[in-house]
This record gives structure tokens, sequence and C-alpha cells, in this order.
């Protein structure tokens, strides 16, 4: 992963879109409150995530694992106002934090948390995503996956976050964690999967973009 305080991020960062003072602040406050605040998408990725939603125009989005609201926020900026965007956090208390800085923002009401596991919830809720964003437990990429695909329309998009995971995916001898054998094996499937297009973009640490054919 890139470190954000270089030159060369700074120099991005300047020539793109801003983050707005909401985000700005939520990411501050992220850093400040919250355990593992890199988790939060961050300014760069953030403006992709909202300008990549903007292009797919969904209906109905998904994400999974919310962390803090930031990306949840840059994809409901990039939403239509009548479209609705659903987003599973694991860590219930994560929702104290989480929710207020969610509702007080100008797309609020475009999305809903849900505070649960999206494996058991997002089945049982009749949904059928345009797109979706998978950034939850990396134990459980792959389960992910083949729980949306079904769901989701021929032409439908995925992005899945973190799949270069600091580089252990190219180590020789792999972390033996189950986060690192979790994106691996996603990483895999993706690479062959008739079902899918893909390609990984080296942004951050690493987001594949994914569409169903």
């Amino acid at each position: 992963m890139q470190d954000a305080s270089t030159p060369l991020d700074r120099y991005i960062e300047s020539h793109i879109d801003p983050e707005g003072d909401h985000l700005h602040a939520l990411w501050r406050a992220t850093h400040l409150h919250l355990v593992n605040p890199r988790m939060a998408s961050g300014h760069l990725q953030g403006r992709v995530l909202r300008m990549l939603t903007a292009m797919v125009r969904p209906r109905v989005a998904v994400e999974i694992g919310t962390f803090s609201g930031y990306a949840a926020i840059c994809m409901a900026e990039g939403m239509d106002d009548d479209a609705v965007l659903h987003t599973f956090e694991i860590d219930d208390e994560l929702e104290d934090f989480t929710r207020p800085w969610v509702e007080r923002s100008a797309v609020g009401h475009r999305i809903r948390l849900h505070f649960g596991d999206a494996l058991a919830l997002l089945p049982t809720m009749g949904l059928r995503p345009d797109l979706a964003f998978i950034d939850g437990d990396k134990r459980h990429y792959v389960d992910y996956l083949e729980m949306l695909l079904p769901l989701m329309p021929r032409g439908a998009w995925l992005l899945a976050d973190n799949t270069l995971w600091d580089g252990h995916v190219v180590e020789d001898r792999p972390h033996a964690d189950r986060m690192t054998a979790g994106i691996r094996a996603f990483n895999d499937l993706v690479a062959t999967d008739p079902r899918v297009e893909r390609v990984i973009l080296p942004l951050r640490d690493g987001l594949t973009i994914i569409r169903k054919r």
C-alpha cells in the first residue's frame, strides 16, 4: 500500500475532486477514535468509488463491510436520488460511531445500514443489486462472491477491495494466516471464473473490478 503522505499522493489528491468537509471530518474522526483506521477508503479511493458508481448508475447497490461509513457515503454520492445502497457491517460495536456519520451526510437517505452477518442477512432480503462492493472479512471473500453473483443480473458490477493484500499475494512463502489465504483463493477463483470479466487496479491495497457476463 502506498504511503498517503508521499509527494506523489499529495499531488494526486490536489488534482482530483475534493472529498468535501463531511468526509474529511469523518476521515479524521476515524483515525482518532477507531482501531485500524487504514480500513477506511480515504480521499483517492473514495473518489474512484463515487465515479465508478456514477458510471454504473445502480438502482440497488450492496456494500459488505461498512466500517466507519466512508466508502458507503462515497458510493451513495454517485447514485441517483431514488436509488438505495444497502451496507452490511458485522461488528455491531461500530454502530454508535458509524450511524450518526452516515445519517448526517447529505446522501444518508440513500443508505440503509444493516448490522449483522451479510452472509446470513442478504440472501433473505430479495435484493437484485446492480453493483456490489466487497470489503468485509477477507476469509470469506469467496463466500461473498458465490452469494452475490446469483443475485445479480447479467452485466452487473462487483468491486473487491484489498486484493493485493500488502503484497502478500505474491510472496514465495505467503503468510499462513487465513486472511491471506482468503484473498489468494478469491483472486485465483476470479482469474479463471467463466461467469465474469475482471481487472485488478493497483490502487491503494488493490481494487478488483468484476463484470458479470
